[in-house]
């Protein structure tokens, strides 16, 4: 529910649980006279019941209400919480960018001049840069603004050129260090 709906619903269950009051007081105020006047027991049990049910309404609606007041204090306090959070993640990721911003820059150096002593084309390796990030050929061909068999040979030549398989060989070879060594295989035994 959004807090445009939460606030209607507030007004509208506390104007209802007016009127219920409404109704009650003045039923009530009508109830005291008749009996003043002298009035037959059914007329009395009718204002009486109208008196109950107003007071009843009146009593659940209040009810309702606060409910709904201790709801949206929960939620408030659930939103500041998430917010909080929000907040450190983004803090959190702005400083792991600020860390790595020249590791990054390293890298992507490295990549370049090894991409160059392969000898590719501008286009071959702006095709190989889209491949390490993951992209399809076709998300290639769509980025490229080429078709996906341009792609395809562009990617045919890059591994040619390299002397790699594919994809996954072209992923390895620049990542392969990175990583740092493996794990003994018996260790997870």
């Amino acid at each position: 529910m959004t807090t445009t709906d939460e606030g209607r619903e507030r007004r509208l269950t506390i104007g209802l649980s007016g009127l219920f009051a409404l109704v009650t007081l003045l039923t009530g105020a009508d109830l005291a006279i008749d009996l003043r006047h002298g009035l037959d027991a059914q007329h009395a049990v009718a204002e009486g019941l109208v008196v109950a049910t107003g007071l009843a309404g009146a009593l659940w609606t209040m009810t309702r209400l606060r409910a709904m007041t201790a709801s949206a204090r929960r939620l408030g306090r659930r939103t500041h919480e998430l917010e909080a959070d929000l907040n450190a993640s983004r803090a959190e990721a702005e400083r792991w960018r600020a860390e790595a911003a020249g590791l990054i820059s390293g890298l992507s150096a490295a990549i370049d001049t090894q991409l160059e002593r392969w000898e590719l084309s501008s286009a071959e390796q702006s095709v190989a840069l889209l491949l390490l990030k993951g992209l399809s050929h076709k998300e290639v061909a769509d980025v490229r603004g080429t078709s996906e068999a341009t792609v395809r040979q562009q990617a045919r030549a890059i591994y040619r050129k390299s002397g790699l398989t594919g994809r996954h060989d072209l992923a390895a070879f620049f990542l392969e260090d990175l990583l740092g060594p493996r794990p003994d295989p018996g260790h997870y035994a």
